[in-house]
């Protein structure tokens, strides 16, 4: 009864973890689906020695109760290595791995002999030994403060001291009486095991719910920082005579490196700045915030979008840490009916006119490549019916299934299906083109920005 008992409880306690495992992240499962199975298979190993439960098995099962013990003896160690595994830093973690591949190497050749010439104990003392040499490696680093905190991740170093110690006292006891010709009660081994498992499932969850609380932190402050973004990007859009203008503002992560601006001057003149910081995240997101802060010393030069992009250039060079940022600056005037364009390696500026698209570049370097730089200006002429396109690449760069990017191809197609449509109608459809692009599985893959200004 007792035997049945406790192989329950170390069967339910691997079902637990694995659980726990399929509620969790992917890359933070791992410790808990070995936990899980390193208890499972305890609780197996015990259930299948005790003679009633196996009586209660179908005919075939019974059969198979041989292998799953031979499988179980030899490969319980190498999944309780790997659990320790997890825990382990520097040269610990080397002697866990070597201790796993030989440990792999001994149950490979003695499963073989099971199978093939029926000794399923004929290499148990090699992985006895083994298992004995890891346990006093383990209980020694755990049990010393200094060597504890150079080789393992603990929250709580004495609660998996206190299991180790005992298992390792308990195996002791128990292998060096037997070989004194008495027989202890297999329930030491039970409870010692026991011991053991509880101990570190401890220290698991301890691990698991001291991350979890870093990320619900690091969440709250990336909700703030989102928050704070949003702040520095305009409320709305400007109003001017004779412009319809609409804006697209789709970040990949919670805060994102592409920025846009307006520089109104009066209800006819107007520039428009758009911008992707290299990167992704709170790195990019901070330099965004700075081309904010930046824009202040270039206003009194809105109309000329050759000064404004040195100005940005001058501001953020020396402050972008090996990043880098690309841009783009429309300068607006319907009164005058002209337009002025600069770009710092940045896509090119779309234009519908009389039923063709025109792709206009006039780029100058990257910021953060050369604080002095030249920035071309392009003289456009303004007619009724324009339609000017400012994007970031995060628009053309979604790739397919195949692997095909979006690509400027698809984009001026869009362009062309909806030019008809007013600004906003074309903006919601080319997101959702893009997103009808990419594969349902995966994720947006950059920041998305994008200015459609009709001229009426």
């Amino acid at each position: 009864m007792g035997g049945i008992f406790l192989g329950a409880i170390f069967l339910f306690i691997g079902l637990v973890a694995w659980g726990l495992a399929a509620l969790r992240q992917r890359g933070r499962a791992r410790i808990f689906v070995l936990f899980g199975t390193w208890s499972a298979m305890y609780g197996a190993g015990i259930l299948t020695g005790v003679p009633a439960v196996v009586a209660l098995l179908p005919q075939r099962l019974q059969a198979a109760v041989p292998y799953l013990d031979t499988f179980i003896s030899y490969l319980i160690l190498v999944v309780g290595l790997l659990a320790f595994l997890e825990l382990s830093l520097g040269g610990l973690r080397i002697f866990i791995q070597v201790m796993i591949l030989v440990g792999l190497g001994i149950a490979l050749a003695g499963i073989c002999f099971f199978i093939f010439a029926g000794s399923n104990g004929k290499l148990i003392p090699y992985n006895n030994f083994l298992a004995t040499c890891a346990l006093l490696v383990l209980a020694t680093v755990t049990a010393v403060p200094r060597l504890s905190r150079k080789f393992l991740v603990l929250p709580n170093r004495g609660v998996l001291e206190v299991g180790t110690l005992v298992f390792t006292a308990e195996a002791l006891y128990v292998n060096v009486t037997r070989q004194l010709g008495y027989r202890t009660p297999q329930l030491f081994d039970y409870l010692g095991f026991a011991v053991l498992l509880l101990c570190f499932g401890y220290v698991v969850i301890k691990m698991a719910l001291a991350k979890e609380s870093q990320l619900l932190s690091i969440e709250n402050e990336l909700a703030i920082a989102r928050d704070i973004q949003n702040s520095i990007l305009p409320s709305g859009v400007p109003a001017l005579h004779n412009l319809r203008i609409t804006t697209a503002y789709h970040p990949m992560t919670a805060v994102a490196g592409d920025f846009y601006d307006f520089i109104p001057v009066d209800q006819n003149r107007a520039g428009f700045l758009v911008a992707d910081v290299s990167g992704h995240g709170v790195p990019a997101a901070l330099i965004a915030a700075m081309i904010k802060v930046a824009m202040q010393s270039v206003r009194s030069q809105a109309n000329n979008p050759s000064e404004v992009l040195r100005g940005l250039n001058r501001a953020l060079s020396g402050q972008l840490r090996g990043q880098f940022v690309s841009a783009a600056y429309l300068w607006m005037d319907t009164e005058n009916h002209k337009a002025l364009y600069s770009a710092a390696g940045h896509p090119p500026l779309l234009r519908w006119r009389d039923g063709v698209l025109e792709r206009i570049e006039s780029n100058g370097l990257l910021f953060g490549i050369r604080q002095d730089s030249d920035y071309p200006v392009r003289d456009l002429p303004l007619r009724s019916g324009d339609r000017f396109l400012l994007y970031t690449d995060g628009v053309t760069e979604p790739e397919n299934t195949a692997g095909k990017s979006f690509g400027d191809s698809m984009l001026e197609q869009v362009v062309r299906n909806n030019r008809s449509h007013s600004p906003s109608e074309l903006s919601g459809q080319l997101l959702s083109e893009i997103r009808r692009w990419q594969p349902a599985s995966i994720s947006q893959q950059d920041d998305i920005t994008l200015l459609v200004i009709d001229v009426v």
